[in-house]
């Protein structure tokens, strides 16, 4: 990303939503949107650094470009952001966080700011990640119970062993950077640096 303006690829099939999200952060970003699936597929590249990318849509299901941009390979980081309420399908999906709508200003530029800020991470901090947005979206979904799931148990697993290997890198953190790292996860408990 060097010092280039961070480039942000929104997904939306309503596109005044679309038109909204890029208001939000374009006087921060390089914003592009897409009202559609095979439109996001012809714009997203090496050189995108996040995807706002919405589940349900017409013809291409956010799933189904989500599932393109990680078998090419692209290194962005992917959010969902969707009025679909998070259910134990999403522990097999490759995105690095997930909001249900409906999201605010707020919301989205801190969410860009913290996916920016992971893209600079190892491979395995990334995965931490990745299964602690998981593990929140599913304990907040009304209506899902995960404690007893195989899938929730396997994530929760994998996540413990990761961060078995990633406590000496969370110790380097200064305490800015692990607050800013951790915080759309208020229920994740690390240790130490609380």
């Amino acid at each position: 990303m060097g010092g280039a303006t961070p480039r942000i690829l929104v997904v939306e099939d309503e596109t005044d939503l679309a038109e909204l999200y890029a208001i939000y952060l374009s006087d921060l970003y390089d914003v592009q949107t897409a009202t559609d699936g095979e439109s996001a597929l012809e714009i997203v590249d090496d050189d995108i650094d996040v995807v706002l990318l919405d589940r349900r849509m017409p013809d291409l299901t956010g799933d189904e470009v989500l599932a393109e941009i990680r078998s090419r390979g692209l290194d962005c980081r992917v959010a969902m952001i969707t009025a679909v309420e998070p259910d134990i399908d999403i522990v097999e999906m490759q995105f690095d966080d997930y909001l249900v709508k409906p999201v605010t200003r707020d919301d989205l530029r801190g969410l860009v700011e913290v996916l920016l800020r992971r893209a600079d991470y190892d491979s395995r901090t990334q995965e931490f990640f990745q299964l602690a947005s998981k593990k929140a979206a599913l304990e907040s979904a009304p209506d899902v119970s995960v404690e007893n799931r195989s899938e929730y148990r396997e994530l929760t697993e994998r996540m413990e062993e990761l961060r078995a290997g990633l406590d000496e890198t969370l110790a380097d953190l200064s305490e800015e950077d692990f607050r800013n790292a951790f915080a759309s996860f208020p229920n994740i408990e690390m240790g130490e640096n609380e």
